[in-house]
C-alpha cells in the first residue's frame, strides 16, 4: 500500500493511507513546492485531520521564508531536523532574545532535536538554502490560537520583516542575548 499525497492548500499537502512513507522523493517535492509557495514553505501533514490530538508534519522551509515570532498557548512543539541547519530563537514578552537553540541534521554536528514546552515566543534563522524538519505538536489546529508577537512585523510587511530578521541575526551572531542586557530588543 502506497500513501497518496493530496494538495489541500498553498504549500499544504496531506499524506493519505494506512501506512505513510516519506523519503527523499517527498523531500525534493516539498523543497520544490516551498520555492513556488508565496510563503516559501511547504508541508506534508501525516495526521488525518485538523481535529487530531497529535499533528505530525514534514516541512520544507526556504531560507527566504519569514516565520513571524509566535507562540502556541497550551501546546508543546518539537522539531527533528531532517536536512539543513537552523537557530531557533526564543524571546521574552518584550522581544528580548532569551535563548538560541542551534540545530542541524546529523552531518552538522549540532543537536538535531528540540522541544519547546512553555508558552514562549520563537522564530527560526535558517542557515542553509532549505530546512527540512519533522514537526510534532498537539492538536487540534486552530489558526486563531497561534499568537503572533506584537514586537515583530507581520509577514505582510516584507521590507520590515527582512530588516527585523537581519537585526535578530546580528544579535545572535554577536551573542548579545540572555545576559541581562537591555540592548537586545529590536526597534
Amino acid at each position: 500500500m502506497k500513501s497518496v499525497i493530496k494538495k489541500i492548500g498553498d504549500g499544504v499537502f496531506a499524506a493519505e493511507g494506512s501506512v505513510v512513507r516519506l523519503g527523499t522523493r517527498q523531500i525534493s517535492f516539498l523543497k520544490h513546492q516551498a520555492a513556488l509557495s508565496a510563503r516559501k514553505r511547504a508541508r506534508i501533514c501525516t495526521h488525518r485531520s485538523n481535529e487530531d490530538a497529535v499533528h505530525e508534519m514534514l516541512i520544507a522551509i526556504s531560507a527566504e521564508s519569514y516565520i513571524h515570532p509566535h507562540r502556541h498557548p497550551g501546546k508543546a512543539e518539537s522539531f527533528h531536523i531532517v536536512e539543513g541547519s537552523v537557530d531557533v530563537v526564543v524571546f521574552d514578552e518584550a522581544g528580548n532574545i532569551i535563548d538560541v537553540v542551534e540545530l542541524g541534521d546529523l552531518s552538522t554536528g549540532r543537536n538535531f532535536y528540540y522541544r519547546i514546552s512553555e508558552n514562549l515566543f520563537h522564530t527560526i534563522l535558517i542557515h542553509t538554502d532549505f530546512l527540512v524538519v519533522h514537526e510534532v505538536t498537539a492538536g487540534p489546529f486552530r489558526a486563531n490560537e497561534t499568537i503572533q508577537a506584537s514586537f515583530a512585523p507581520p509577514e505582510s510587511a516584507v521590507d520590515d520583516a527582512c530588516a527585523y530578521i537581519e537585526g535578530v541575526k546580528q544579535l545572535v551572531a554577536a551573542r548579545n542575548y540572555g545576559r541581562g542586557k537591555k540592548s537586545n530588543t529590536l526597534p
